[in-house]
């Protein structure tokens, strides 16, 4: 069997972004049998817009995003919490996944959503509105094991989230559910 692709879907445009250093030890810790790869694209998606969701004007930034979710088996969302709920461009990449009704790229596909917020929650209210918005597009969400970061700005100051035994844990546990229900969803 050839390795689970994950895509991590990372809601923080920030390049010193917590939840980007989350995202680096997802991929620092991917379980053997496993490939995470940070999707780099989603700053690039227009708002989306039916008007240029159209064969012959979808934008190059668009198609790139669904032929990389074409190429997957999971994703993996990793999300701060902004005023109580996810980033817009986490928001545009539903969309944009989501569509053309019927046959998007991200159907039945498992998704997880983990993050961090400054907050004592850890973003939490991000973390599944995520998950809502990704499962009414289709996806398969994997709510079984979560990873929700409180005060992360302390506590990650000096403390890369990889080097951090607790998140490696939490993280290894994420993964190797997603790695566990994209081979359910192979074997179906």
């Amino acid at each position: 069997m050839s390795d689970v692709k994950i895509l991590v879907l990372l809601g923080s445009l920030r390049s010193g972004s917590t939840n980007r250093q989350l995202a680096e030890a997802a991929v620092h810790h991917a379980p053997e049998g496993a490939t995470v790869t940070i999707f780099e694209g989603l700053t690039d998606l227009p708002f989306y817009n039916e008007d240029i969701d159209v064969d012959g004007s979808v934008p190059a930034s668009a198609t790139a995003f669904r032929e990389a979710l074409d190429a997957t088996d999971a994703v993996l969302v990793v999300t701060p919490e902004y005023n109580g709920t996810m980033p817009a461009v986490l928001k545009n990449a539903v969309d944009w996944a989501s569509r053309p009704y019927g046959a998007s790229a991200i159907s039945g596909k498992p998704v997880a959503a983990i993050g961090s917020a400054f907050g004592q929650f850890g973003g939490v209210w991000a973390q599944d509105d995520a998950r809502k918005s990704f499962g009414i597009a289709g996806a398969k969400v994997v709510n079984e094991v979560s990873v929700a970061i409180p005060e992360s700005v302390v506590r990650f100051a000096t403390l890369h989230p990889k080097d951090d035994t607790e998140v490696a844990e939490k993280l290894a546990a994420v993964l190797d559910t997603l790695v566990s229900a994209t081979r359910v969803t192979e074997a179906a």
